[in-house]
Parts: C-alpha cells; structure tokens; sequence
C-alpha cells in the first residue's frame, strides 16, 4: 500500500531561519560595536598617549653637552679649557670579534699597546652599550682614512668631542683637579641629585680639585636637537634646537706665576705650601709635590701611568696641602704662647731658668740645645725656639685650656676651603682619647702626655692649610676668614661676575697687646733667632716661625741626620706673614724628611715673599744648607 506524503511546516522553518538570521544579526552587531569601542578607545581615549609614541618614531631627541667653563687664576692667565677634536670610538656591544675589529682597524688608523690597554680599563668601568674612544684627537688624514673605510666596520663611528686641557701640566694639579669619564658611583650621584637629564650626552664630570667641588659651575646646562628621521632611524631634518648653556668660568685668587715659584722653590723634595691673603681669606698659592699631569685623565689614564701614579712612594696624587697630618713642631710654640698670655698663664717678662731640660714624672724631656738657654722670657723663648719654656707652660696650662683655645684658632677643623678632600687633623684632648681609643687603658689621658703637646709633638697632626689659616688669623689680628680658592663665578655670555665675598666668620676676643707681644717674638726669629739666616738681607720686615717635627721617636737617643735613611728624618717647617706690620701675605711650609725648618722650609718662604712682594724671581730652587745652625 503507498504511503502518504508528509507536507512540510512552513510556517515552523520561517521561524527557525529567522531566529539563526536574528542570531547571526546579533553576533555580528556586537563584534561591530567591539570594534567600534576599540576604534574610539584607541583614536579618542589614548589618542596622545599614541601620537606620542608615534612622534617617538619619527623624532628622536638628541642631546647637546655644553661647553665646559673655563679656569683662569687672578691675573687671567688661563689654567684650564677645551679644544674640539676628532675620535675613533667603539660600541662594544655591536661589535661582534672585537679584537679582530681592533687588528683591522690598525691597518687605517693606528692603535698603540697603549690604547687598546686604556679601552680595556674604560670598558672593565662602563656598560657595555656605550661607545668608548679607542683612538683620540685623530688627524685630517686618519679622519679620511677611516671615512673611505667606514663601512667595514659596524659599531664604530667618528665623532667630534670636546677636550679638557690643562695647559700647565702637574702645575697646581692637586689645586685644579681633573675631569674623568662618569662611572656607576657618578652616575648615582647625578641620579640622587636629580640631574640625570642635564647630563645625557656628557660623558666627563670632575673628579677632584676644583673640578669636582665646583661641577654644578662648571657643567653648564644641556641642550638638545629634535630630529625628525625616517622608518631606518636615519636623521632627515632637525625640526627644533634649544641651545646648550655654557658652564660658568671660574677665577681664582690663586696666582699662577707664584704658584709655580713655589714650586721651583721645592725643587724634587715632598711637601706642601699654603699662601694666605690674611686681609680675605683668598688663597695665593695651595701646593702639594710631587704632582701629577691631570691631562692624563682626561681621556681614562692607561693601566701603566695608573700604577706608577698609584703606587709611588712619593705618593704624587695625595693633596698634602690639606690631606696630609703632621705635627707642627715649634710652628706651634707662637700660638702656646698667645693662649699663655690670654689666659694669664705667662706675662711677657716672666723668666726660667732653662737647664737643657724638664723632668716629669720621673721622666726627662730634653732642650735641643745640651746645656740649655739660660734664662728665657717669652721673646726668647719664642726667638731660640725654647723646649723646656714650653714644657713647663704645657703642665702649667693643661691639657684641656690648650684644647679649647687651639680649637678657636681652628686646629683640629676643617677650614671650609672650597675644595673637596679637607682632613680634620687631630687636636689631642682628654674627649678625643677617649674616641679615639677602645681600650679602657689606652683611652685615659696621662699628665705627661701633655708636656710634648706644647712642644708641637704628641698626638698633635694639622695640615698645612689649618697652619696656614692659623698664622694668616694671627697676622690679622684674630679676625677669622674662611680660605676661598675661588674669587669670582664668571658668566661666560655676559662676563658678569659674582664675587666670593670674603666674610670674617668670626673676630677672636684677643687683647692687642698680647698679639703684638707674639708678634715681635716672631719678628726677632727672623732677625737675630733661627730664621735669621734664611732672611738675611731681606727689604721688608717678615715675622715668622721654624720648626722641626719627628717622624719617629728618638727614645733619648740625639737625633742625626745623615746618619738616617731619608723617609725617617724629621719634617721641616715654617710659618710666616709679611710685611710684619701690614701683612699682605701668610704662609706655611712643610717640607717632608727636610730636617731642620731653618734650612729647608724657611728658604722657600723668603723666595715666596721676595717674588710676591718684590717682584724678585729666584734661579735657583731653595737649596738646603747643611751647615745652618740652629734646629728648630
């Protein structure tokens, strides 16, 4: 039997379409308005944030470093600048076989033994990224040379730097300072100092001397250039420039020609002079010797130059003149004397009887002179340079009345000289024992330890610039400056200039009278006392003062000096002003392992104040005479 045929529903099918269609219709609108709300987040929301990153890929920010101030000493006569020059440079990391990039390189441009050991040194210090001088201040024809080669060698590039230079050489190093290439610890600093933007593009920053405590002078401020460049990243056009900002000049108080009269002075001897202006507090002269040629550092200093300067005996990169410590011998005794006379200890005409020495406790401190002085006021004590007169003043006076007025005159303190590196030295006290020592038994203060202190010896270990700014305070009559190095900030745009101001930090409550009581015992030491022949025949009044400090202890024993190896003989000394009665120059000089101070140091300071205020040029360094008299 044939089945019947089944007769589909339209009506149901209708319905099922239009459901999948409304579906479908669904689908499609909701991912239309997923894209549309993405369009206009991305084209209204983050419309700048993304104009930006597209403007990144199209400009690129290229800093400008500023040209670094210059230094000139008071009379203009330039001390450090900058010259423009060629450099091979090599960024490591797009370097794939350096040492065979350096053996092709070679053969256009020569690489010495040296170079290639000054790369590895900068490259040990910096990050791999950043490009570093392999070759400076090539020629004309390196520069071509080089140019027709270039594209032989990806990652490395030609540029055009500035160069610090430092026309004098080791003259004032220590004073000067140097610039260095910016490692970990720079960069750390400029980063806590929020001035990682001004310096991209500076690769040098100062590293010591003047070049370091004054870099926010001397820097400037960075420029940049918005260049527009294509999709390989090469530059098209500069669209805008902001132009760099010069550093600021410096000018010293410092003159150049005496500074290196000073130096001439010391010949091949260690030691350090400071010159003051008592009437300013400017520093005339800041010398330390042996120096260093700071040009070396300029371009990172190379591994054998490095060693021999870091490992000499002579120690060339210690700044003696505030950096080293000694004791300041009899340069000390004009100052125990003033501190008697303030504190009624001592009157000026109050005599002993000078036996050749002291004892104390059971022990004898010994006069330099067997058989002693014979009766000593305080003229002379201060004229033949007296131990046992100060011994004795020492105990009368103690310890901690030394302290306090020694510390007025800033022994112990740093000065606050504008140069980086200043050591406190040590004024010895009961209260700086007991710091200074971790053993109870060490840290008590023994009456006996006193007696030498008055002597200079002791613990007692200054710098030169503390002595220095001691006897310019006493020249002045106890108006206190803070020593500047610096006389004026320079604009270099405008050469408007903004003055150091000497300011008295203080006046010290000294009597008149017990001032020019020390300073005619210091006038006598260079007329008829232990100066006297270093200051033969000299046309101005000079007061001043000798001293001999030991290096190690004699233990009873006469002291000899030909009969000791050299780096043990005691140091020299000498501390001075001049003209005595309207002082226009203080000093003081120490000459390491030089003896006597009346052979070694005071014959400097008469070179000293004769250029200074007579014009007068030396011949000669200011040779020891072995045959000087008096020791101290």
């Amino acid at each position: 039997m044939k089945q019947p045929t089944l007769l589909k529903d339209s009506s149901e099918e209708l319905y099922s379409f239009q459901s999948r269609l409304l579906i479908a219709l669904l689908v499609v609108f909701v991912a239309f308005g997923g894209l549309v709300a993405r369009f206009v987040y991305l084209q209204v929301v983050q419309h700048e944030h993304y104009q930006t990153l597209a403007e990144s890929n199209r400009i690129s920010i290229v800093p400008i470093a500023p040209n670094r101030g210059l230094i000139y000493d008071r009379n203009g006569v330039l001390l450090a600048h900058n010259y423009s020059a060629y450099t091979l440079e090599i960024t490591p990391s797009k370097v794939g076989d350096l040492d065979q990039t350096l053996t092709e390189l070679d053969k256009i441009v020569e690489i010495t033994a040296k170079d290639r050991k000054r790369f590895k040194k900068l490259q040990e210090e910096s990050k791999n990224f950043e490009s570093l001088p392999i070759k400076t201040r090539l020629t004309d024809e390196e520069v071509a040379r080089f140019a027709a080669n270039r594209y032989r060698f990806p990652g490395v590039e030609i540029n055009a730097r500035l160069f610090r230079h430092y026309p004098h050489g080791d003259s004032a190093s220590h004073l000067i300072g140097y610039i260095g290439r910016i490692n970990d610890k720079d960069l750390a600093q400029i980063e806590s100092s929020d001035q990682a933007t001004n310096y991209r593009g500076t690769d040098h920053i100062g590293k010591s001397g003047l070049e370091q405590s004054y870099e926010r002078e001397l820097h400037g401020t960075t420029g940049y250039a918005e260049v527009e460049t294509d999709a390989g990243g090469r530059p098209m056009r500069t669209l805008r420039t902001r132009a760099p900002v010069a550093g600021n000049n410096l000018v010293l108080s410092v003159d150049m020609e005496l500074q290196k009269i000073v130096e001439q002075a010391f010949g091949n001897r260690r030691g350090a002079l400071v010159a003051i202006e008592p009437a300013s507090g400017g520093v005339l002269a800041m010398v330390s010797r042996p120096g260093f040629d700071p040009n070396l550092f300029v371009d990172g200093i190379d591994p054998q130059n490095w060693k021999e300067l870091n490992e000499s005996d002579d120690k060339p990169l210690n700044n003696r003149a505030i950096q080293g410590t000694y004791p300041p011998g009899s340069t000390f005794k004009p100052f125990m004397a003033l501190a008697a006379l303030e504190t009624g200890k001592r009157t000026a005409a109050q005599a002993i009887a000078d036996p050749g020495f002291y004892n104390f406790g059971g022990h004898r401190f010994r006069d330099d002179k067997p058989g002693g002085h014979g009766y000593v006021d305080m003229y002379r004590s201060i004229v033949v340079s007296c131990d046992t007169y100060y011994y004795q003043l020492a105990t009368d006076m103690g310890i901690d009345a030394i302290a306090r007025f020694m510390g007025e005159l800033g022994f112990g303190s740093r000065t606050g000289v504008d140069v980086d590196g200043e050591k406190t030295g040590v004024l010895p006290s009961p209260e700086w024992k007991r710091k200074r020592f971790r053993k109870p038994e060490m840290q008590k203060w023994y009456a006996g330890e006193t007696v030498s202190i008055g002597i200079g010896q002791g613990y007692n270990a200054y710098t030169p610039m503390q002595l220095a700014h001691a006897v310019s305070t006493l020249a002045n009559d106890g108006v206190v400056f803070k020593p500047h190095i610096v006389r004026f900030v320079e604009d270099p745009l405008t050469s408007r200039r903004r003055a150091i101001e000497p300011t008295p930090i203080k006046t010290l409550p000294l009597q008149q009278k017990n001032i020019d009581v020390i300073k005619r015992g210091m006038i006598g030491v260079n007329t008829e006392g232990t100066g006297a022949r270093a200051f033969a025949g000299a046309q101005y009044v000079a007061a001043g003062k000798t001293g001999t400090a030991q290096v190690f202890s004699l233990k009873g024993s006469k002291y000899s000096e030909h009969g000791t190896k050299e780096h043990l003989r005691d140091h020299a000394l000498y501390v001075a002003f001049a003209p005595a009665e309207q002082p226009k120059i203080a000093l003081a000089v120490l000459v390491e392992n030089g003896g006597f101070g009346a052979q070694s140091a005071a014959p400097i300071a008469r070179q000293v104040f004769d250029y200074y205020l007579l014009g007068k040029r030396p011949a000669t360094p200011a040779v020891e005479d072995d045959s000087a008299g008096d020791s101290q």
